[in-house]
C-alpha cells in the first residue's frame, strides 16, 4: 500500500473468476494510472492461476474457496475497505475493458452523489449493443431513472464507484444473482436514501476471452433483467415498514 493519507486513498475492487490471460495486464494498467490506487484482486473461485497472477502483477488477493458470483465477490471486497478504513472505493472489471485512465473521472462523480457510475451510453467511445440486449438496458434505465429521480442511461454497468455510505450499504446488502449486482443493489441502495449519478466512459476491447453473444444470449438476457427488476422491486416493497393501525 501508499504512503498517501487514508482519506486520499482509493480501493480499487476487481472481481475475477478464471481471468489469467487478462488480470496482469489490469492490475498493472491500474496500478501505473495512479499510486494513489491500492488494487484488492477478488479471486472467485477460480480454477486457473488468476490469483497468483494478480498477486505477482501487484495486487492484494483476497482468494474466495468457491465461485459466487461477481456479487458475492463485491460483497468481500467491499467488507475489506470497511475493515481497512477506506473512504471510496470503486469496481474495475478483471477482463480489461474499464480504462484505468477514467477511474479518476468516475471518482469525481462521488463529489455530488453517493454512487457514481460510469456509462458506456454517453456519446463516448464506440461502445454498442443491439436487439433484445438494448432493448433491456433501455428499459431498466428507464425505470430506475424514476426510482433515482436522475436520467441514467446504464444501471447495468459494472464499473462504479462509492463513497463511504454507499460502501457500508453495499456490506449490508450486495445480492449475489445474475444482475443483482449492478440492478437490484443500486435500487436497494436508492431505497436506503443513497444517491446516484452517472459520468461518460469509453470500453475497451477485451484483450482475452469471447463475451456471450448471439440472438439467444440476448433474448434470454431481456427476461433475465425484467425478473430481476421485479426481483429489486418486489424485495423493497416487502421490506418497508408496515403503516400503525389507527386506533
Amino acid at each position: 500500500m501508499n504512503d498517501y493519507p487514508r482519506d486520499d486513498r482509493v480501493l480499487v475492487l476487481v472481481p475475477a473468476w478464471n481471468e489469467e490471460h487478462n488480470v496482469g495486464a489490469t492490475v498493472r494498467d491500474i496500478r501505473a494510472a495512479s499510486d494513489r490506487y491500492d488494487v484488492v484482486v477478488i479471486d472467485d473461485g477460480s480454477t486457473d492461476a488468476t490469483g497468483a497472477t494478480a498477486r505477482s502483477a501487484g495486487a492484494t488477493v483476497l482468494s474466495l474457496p468457491f465461485n459466487l458470483g461477481v456479487g458475492g465477490a463485491m460483497r468481500t471486497g467491499f467488507t475489506y475497505a470497511v475493515r481497512e478504513g477506506y473512504t471510496r472505493a470503486i469496481q474495475v472489471d478483471a477482463d480489461g475493458q474499464h480504462d484505468p485512465a477514467d477511474i479518476d473521472k468516475v471518482l469525481a462523480g462521488l463529489g455530488r452523489a453517493d454512487i457514481s457510475i460510469g456509462a458506456r451510453f454517453s456519446d463516448v467511445g464506440t461502445y454498442a449493443v443491439r436487439g433484445p440486449r438494448r432493448w433491456a438496458m433501455v428499459m431498466l434505465a428507464s425505470v430506475v431513472s424514476r426510482i433515482a429521480g436522475t436520467r441514467l442511461t446504464d444501471v447495468t454497468s459494472g464499473f462504479r464507484a462509492a463513497n463511504l455510505r454507499a460502501i457500508t450499504q453495499y456490506v449490508h446488502y450486495y445480492p449475489a444473482e445474475y444482475l443483482g449486482d449492478t440492478l437490484d443493489s443500486l435500487v436497494a441502495a436508492l431505497h436506503a436514501g443513497l444517491t446516484v449519478t452517472q459520468v461518460p466512459v469509453a470500453m475497451r476491447p477485451r484483450a482475452h476471452g469471447v463475451p456471450s453473444q448471439g440472438a439467444l444470449g440476448s433474448a434470454v438476457y431481456l427476461l433475465r433483467s425484467v425478473f430481476a427488476l421485479l426481483l429489486a422491486a418486489v424485495r423493497r416493497t416487502g421490506s418497508r415498514p408496515k403503516k400503525e393501525e389507527r386506533a
